[in-house]
């Protein structure tokens, strides 16, 4: 029956995305159907094969053993602070180690090569435009701020429609730099399985909304990808950001949770419940639509209302108390769901980076905003519920 419900919550994704589409008679129907396909059989092969376990299980061993580097790092300057558990050095201080990993496969081409060709693949199996393809590759790697970054030189040739699949994709993505704190958060299986799949739940919901022709197309150019001029400004840039990011997302709990403290005493005074059981009983109807078990819609209502609220690390320290209790179904969905930037605080991000390259197109930009932020959640839910489908 979950299935079956699963099914149908991808048909009301698509048909509430047809529903708001500016430009219905170019929708591409035929790259809809591709992408959907690709996203059902990545799902199968990697949950439900003997092959695409394995794989997986490889990739998750690779990630391991990287993170052991890290910690040895770690380790180094904190000592024995870095074995007592604390979020801040166990989880966040990975992303310092990561980023520099990025940065170093970025100088020596491996990345920007494998997500031009990749995103070119993307493009040319789906018959959508280079760029918006690219963007979309570019966020499963590096996240939305520097995937637009390395479109900048195309960023004022963009249409109105091209701008918000390229603002939409971007969010439906998470940086690679995070995604070590997040393998140490949830299950990596699904952290792994959800990277791929968000690829093209960006681009099928926000070309449907906004629909582009193949003909307003051009070309990526990957040196823009590399600002570096040496190896080991290459190492000092990236572990700079890193450390910058790491800060930034530490001060941003430090913020949400106070926030969310306060606000859970207020309406506890005022209604006798929290924030999150508030969020919980209004995302419900949406974790029933993904699949999700009736007995646990509430709980991982919950952790989706708080997610887009505040950020995915604020869902994450909230769902690593309960999923132990949860159904694997449960747990597999919500755990790909939370795989995004798709938040309001990201929004800003993103608007911010769009200002910094052309402020016509940011105008533009901040008055689908919101528009942005609901397609890319949508996208988050459409991963979330593919996924489900193979549990």
């Amino acid at each position: 029956m979950t299935i079956i419900i699963g099914i149908l919550g991808i048909l009301v994704l698509i048909g509430i995305s047809w529903v708001m589409s500016n430009d219905k008679k170019n929708i591409n129907y035929r790259a809809v159907g591709i992408m959907l396909a690709v996203q059902l059989f990545l799902a199968w092969f990697m949950l439900n094969t003997t092959i695409g376990k394995t794989i997986i299980q490889k990739i998750v061993d690779v990630f391991n053993k990287i993170l052991s580097f890290g910690h040895e790092g770690i380790s180094f300057v904190f000592g024995d602070l870095s074995q007592k558990g604390y979020f801040f050095l166990d989880v966040l201080m990975m992303i310092i180690f990561i980023s520099a990993l990025l940065s170093i496969l970025t100088y020596t081409r491996i990345l920007p090569l494998a997500i031009k060709y990749i995103g070119g693949f993307v493009a040319k199996i789906t018959g959508l435009p280079k760029v918006e393809s690219f963007v979309a590759v570019n966020s499963m790697v590096f996240g939305d701020t520097t995937a637009i970054l390395s479109v900048q030189s195309q960023i004022h040739k963009l249409s109105p429609n091209r701008l918000f699949i390229v603002a939409t994709s971007s969010l439906v993505a998470v940086s690679c730099s995070t995604l070590g704190a997040y393998l140490q958060m949830i299950p990596a299986e699904y952290v792994l399985v959800a990277l791929p799949i968000n690829v093209f739940s960006g681009l099928i919901l926000s070309s449907i909304v906004c629909p582009v022709t193949k003909e307003e197309d051009y070309d990526i150019d990957v040196k823009e990808m590399i600002p570096e001029k040496s190896l080991f400004e290459a190492i000092g840039n990236g572990t700079i950001i890193g450390g910058r990011t790491a800060l930034i997302v530490g001060a941003m709990l430090i913020t949400y949770m106070a926030l969310l403290a306060l606000i859970n005493f207020v309406l506890d005074g005022i209604v006798g419940m929290t924030f999150q059981e508030i969020v919980g009983y209004i995302f419900a109807p949406i974790a029933f639509i993904m699949g999700i078990p009736t007995s646990e819609i509430v709980e991982a209502g919950s952790i989706m209302g708080t997610k887009v609220a505040a950020n995915e690390f604020v869902a994450m320290l909230d769902f690593v108390k309960i999923f132990p209790d949860m159904s694997t179904k449960a747990v597999g969905i919500v755990s790909a769901y939370l795989i995004s930037f798709a938040n309001f605080s990201s929004i800003g991000i993103i608007l911010g980076t769009v200002q910094a390259i052309n402020h016509d197109q940011a105008s533009q930009l901040s008055k689908v905003g919101l528009k942005v932020l609901l397609v890319a959640t949508m996208g988050s839910i459409l991963t979330g519920t593919i996924v489900g489908l193979f549990l």
